[in-house]
């Protein structure tokens, strides 16, 4: 038995979680998010827990168990809190602003980068070398940090780039200027 499917999803107070046609919808007080089944497992809302379950014990059915387990842990969790990524800039002349739903980057090219905001997602500018990201979707969050971070990831000489808030960067040693 998957140790994590077999755990059940705890619904918070003011969440709504619903199953049909193979659709589970989790609606909370930040919006409302949809999650396909596949045939393998099936989902139950008993009281103020959901269950998953699986038919068999395939080992395809037993991956799915628990996969489908945290998503929708993660759709309560997004609905009832929310996701957020902080991202830091670091570098001489790299900075970030948002207008609208543009997020403009300066990071050391010669031409301005404008990224388009996703739907759903809120990115707020906390001074020029600090982005927050947040959603209800971490899976939207997640992917979106990323796709920024790789714009100019950290490099390991100088620290210069974008980097997660939690992220360290292993420094390396430059060149030294001794004899020949």
């Amino acid at each position: 038995m998957s140790r994590i499917g077999k755990l059940p999803v705890v619904i918070p107070e003011g969440v709504k979680v619903s199953v049909a046609d193979g659709v589970v919808t989790v609606t909370g007080k930040k919006g409302t998010l949809t999650q396909a089944l596949r045939n393998e497992v099936a989902v139950k809302v008993e009281g103020n827990e959901v269950i998953v379950t699986r038919f068999d014990d395939e080992k395809l059915s037993r991956s799915f168990h628990g996969l489908y387990r945290q998503l929708i842990a993660n759709m309560v969790k997004g609905v009832h809190d929310g996701y957020s990524k902080v991202l830091l800039i670091n570098g001489v002349g790299y900075k970030a602003e948002v207008k609208g739903n543009i997020l403009s980057l300066s990071l050391g090219y010669s031409t301005m980068i404008e990224y388009m905001i996703p739907e759903g997602i809120t990115i707020t500018a906390d001074g020029p070398a600090k982005l927050t990201i947040s959603g209800i979707s971490k899976e939207k969050v997640g992917q979106v940090a990323a796709e920024i971070r790789s714009l100019r990831g950290p490099e390991p000489y100088k620290g210069k780039g974008i980097k997660y808030e939690t992220e360290t960067i292993r420094r390396k040693v430059g060149k030294s200027g001794g004899k020949k």
